[in-house]
């Protein structure tokens, strides 16, 4: 059988990635890594542990957990989120994946940059003061409910396109309701690629997102749905982490200029966040295979 050399050069589809991350979980695998995995920010056991956490509830006949999340702001209420257990995935997730054509890695685990997230929101607690927000990719939605519950914002949107996840968001929603204080805060079912927000379109003050970059297929859509969330009357911008990825980022970021946006890339932002970084390129085995190019995540801003 005559082998194609080229082949091995490849680097897998963004659809294999994917499959890849659920089928680890649905194997229960998380060990065992493929070769694969090396091309996402996948999560350590502690991954930059900015925000602590405490399980507080696993019953192991469930797939879910309850988990405490400390916020590091003096005077900030706990919060309590209901989440899968880390790896755990079954059939009924591959096929809400087809059905819908989304992302359902956010079900998986709580990844690394939505910890960075969340706590440069509390660290910049007053870019959203009385503000609308909107999570894009929410997941579990830490950081949305982080901002609702620290920084006095007006309004926020917790989104992700998966109703499963949105399920999860409204839960966690229900359950800390207490910690919102007149912050509105509510969640959604949003697909990027959505022709149809009227009654979204260019209402909200600041967009946040977290490791939405990975699969180019959705470049284009994430590019759109940013324009058009972004209010073109007064200040405001969009707020996203991402690891660099060989060149997925530069990809999206030149599909945000083709949407007429502008954007900027700051490495260090963050004191604390920087030193656990240098932490784990210097040798810190905490973070098995760590790799700044695939692991670190830059602050991308972009304005109109």
């Amino acid at each position: 059988m005559e082998i194609n050399n080229n082949s091995a050069n490849l680097k897998p589809s963004a659809s294999s990635l994917r499959w890849g991350i659920l089928r680890r979980a649905v194997l229960h695998r998380a060990k065992n890594l493929e070769d694969e995995s090396r091309f996402i920010s996948r999560k350590a056991a502690k991954g930059f542990n900015l925000i602590p956490c405490q399980l507080l509830h696993h019953d192991h006949e469930s797939r879910d957990a309850r988990l405490c999340y400390t916020l590091p702001i003096q005077g900030s209420p706990k919060l309590v989120l209901t989440q899968r257990v880390d790896n755990n995935a079954d059939l009924s997730d591959f096929e809400m994946c087809n059905r819908f054509n989304i992302d359902n890695t956010g079900l998986v685990c709580q990844w690394p940059s939505e910890d960075v997230l969340a706590y440069f929101c509390l660290s910049n607690a007053d870019m959203f003061r009385s503000k609308r927000v909107i999570e894009l990719g929410s997941g579990y939605g830490l950081a949305g409910l982080a901002i609702a519950a620290a920084t006095e914002a007006l309004e926020v949107v917790i989104s992700d396109g998966n109703p499963q996840v949105v399920d999860y968001i409204q839960h966690n929603i229900n359950i800390n309701s207490g910690a919102f204080g007149e912050t509105r805060v509510k969640s959604m079912k949003l697909h990027w690629h959505q022709k149809e927000i009227s009654n979204l379109s260019h209402t909200f003050d600041v967009i946040v997102a977290s490791d939405c970059t990975f699969f180019k297929e959705f470049h284009k859509d994430l590019a759109r749905i940013t324009q058009l969330l972004l209010k073109n009357v007064g200040p405001s911008e969009a707020i996203f982490f991402s690891p660099k990825r060989g060149n997925s980022l530069d990809k999206f970021l030149e599909e945000i200029e083709n949407n007429g946006l502008l954007f900027s890339i700051t490495e260090s932002y963050d004191t604390e966040i920087w030193k656990r970084h240098q932490q784990y390129i210097n040798g810190d085995d905490s973070w098995a295979g760590y790799e700044k190019d695939h692991c670190y995540p830059l602050l991308i801003r972009i304005s109109r």
